[in-house]
């Protein structure tokens, strides 16, 4: 019980460490998320003060609510410090059964509907052929066959960027068209390909005379390739291209879903290939943006026919 009081008179900051861990070992969350809560728990100390978590109540909560919106915070960044300070208080209490404050009283604003961006056909086709393939000399151009690749794997695959860098050239199963990866929450799933994308894998591959297992790698042939180093070449072809979207990694991902749609594909194996882990997930993106066949199901069952005796 004296070691129980003791821990409550912990502070956010001095307890945030070992929740973070406890992310990463017991829930197996990706380091990406775990930075996005470590930020988030800085902006609940930021605006509330490093509090003991057995003073935080529900007059501190309006104020962490009402901070965020003086700030002008969007409704996404503050659905974000919220969800994470919940699964802070969920961790205090069910864990290491501490007394604070009930973590279903954290109510986040519900989070507006977006309109999915992604690139219509055309754009596809303006977006990969702006991309630069020889060199001066007529030679390849290995920069751009790599990034040629790495934009086929995703549009090909509809995986996450984090999945595509994350491959080595011994996972993929090119009779099967598919690999085994580890996707978010660390939860192992199947990838399908299609033949474009192997056909530009093994087009990069070929040209590979390094070592290195990794499936993309930087010039130097020994780094694998890091978000970091896409993000330039997202720029540059997105301008060259005319293109006015942001093109990114996401919106090709984006893309590949919404063609596995609009070409009729139930929502459940988009959900499947997507590696999303609930269907609600996969519906609330994609389900109503196929206004074609919204229209052509609305012709064809909104009928009023006599009734037959």
């Amino acid at each position: 019980m004296f070691a129980e009081n003791i821990e409550e008179h912990l502070t956010i900051g001095q307890l945030a460490p070992e929740f973070l861990l406890y992310t990463e070992v017991e829930r197996g969350f990706s380091k990406e998320t775990i930075t996005k809560y470590r930020d988030c728990l800085r902006q609940v100390q930021k605006h509330c003060g490093d509090l003991a978590v057995a003073q935080f109540s529900k007059t501190t909560l309006l104020e962490l609510k009402q901070a965020m919106l003086a700030k002008s915070l969007s409704i996404n960044r503050q659905i974000s410090i919220l969800l994470a300070f919940k699964s802070f208080l969920l961790y205090l209490k069910k864990e290491k059964q501490l007394s604070v404050l009930d973590p279903e009283s954290i109510k986040a604003p519900r989070r507006p509907r977006k309109d999915v961006s992604y690139l219509t056909v055309d754009e596809v086709n303006r977006f990969v052929s702006s991309i630069k393939m020889t060199n001066a000399h007529g030679g390849v151009y290995l920069p751009g066959l790599r990034f040629r690749a790495l934009v086929e794997a995703i549009l090909g695959s509809a995986m996450r960027i984090s999945e595509v860098l994350s491959l080595n050239r011994n996972q993929i199963n090119a009779k099967m068209a598919e690999t085994k990866i580890v996707g978010k929450g660390r939860k192992e799933r199947v990838a399908f390909f299609t033949d474009q994308a192997l056909h530009w894998i093994r087009q990069y591959l070929d040209t590979r005379t390094d070592k290195s297992p990794a499936l993309f790698i930087c010039q130097d042939g020994v780094s694998r390739l890091k978000r970091t180093d896409i993000w330039r070449p997202f720029r540059r072809y997105r301008r060259l291209s005319g293109i006015e979207k942001k093109v990114t990694p996401h919106l090709l991902r984006h893309t590949a879903a919404t063609q596995l749609l609009f070409n009729g594909c139930p929502i459940g194996h988009i959900k499947e290939i997507l590696g999303h882990e609930r269907l609600e997930t996969t519906c609330r993106y994609y389900l109503g943006l196929d206004h074609r066949a919204a229209k052509a199901a609305h012709r064809k069952y909104l009928v009023y026919r006599p009734e037959t005796t």
